[in-house]
């Protein structure tokens, strides 16, 4: 394997609304043929408008040319609380790897890329919403429940 971990700009509009999806299919075990052009609207804009403002990064992971893996982070704000005084938060999703590619460390390293891009931005709150098969993952790095989600403990 020659594995390139990239974050994603906007030259990849095209490859990270495609990878959506193909995660959303995957993760929600629709069939190939379902209906998604809204979504898939909705999410080319998403990207545009979200990597323009730097309020998410995207992580694409590649074998030689080949896209094999992806994630990323949201981030957003909310009031500021005593355990979050800067009520910053960070909210990790499309986490996806191609099933001939699972169970080699990739989602690992590309979880960590994302967890070190939000502390360089001073946050401490990270969550997400975590399938059956990425579970174990998540609990591995250190992720919890709290209320129907997984959160890293500061």
């Amino acid at each position: 394997m020659n594995l390139t971990y990239k974050t994603a700009t906007l030259q990849d509009l095209d490859l990270l609304t495609e990878i959506r999806i193909e995660v959303l299919l995957a993760a929600n075990q629709l069939p190939p043929d379902t209906d998604m052009r809204e979504v898939k609207a909705q999410s080319r804009a998403y990207y545009q408008q979200a990597l323009q403002n730097a309020s998410h990064t995207a992580i694409l992971v590649f074998d030689g040319d080949a896209f094999i893996a992806a994630g990323g982070v949201s981030y957003y704000q909310v009031m500021p609380t005593y355990h979050n005084p800067t009520g910053k938060k960070a909210y990790i999703m499309n986490m996806y790897t191609r099933p001939a590619y699972r169970r080699r460390g990739i989602a690992r390293k590309t979880l960590d890329l994302l967890v070190q891009d939000a502390r360089k931005k001073g946050i401490t709150s990270i969550s997400l919403e975590a399938t059956a098969m990425g579970r174990p993952l998540y609990e591995q790095y250190g992720f919890r429940p709290v209320n129907g989600e997984m959160a890293l403990p500061c």
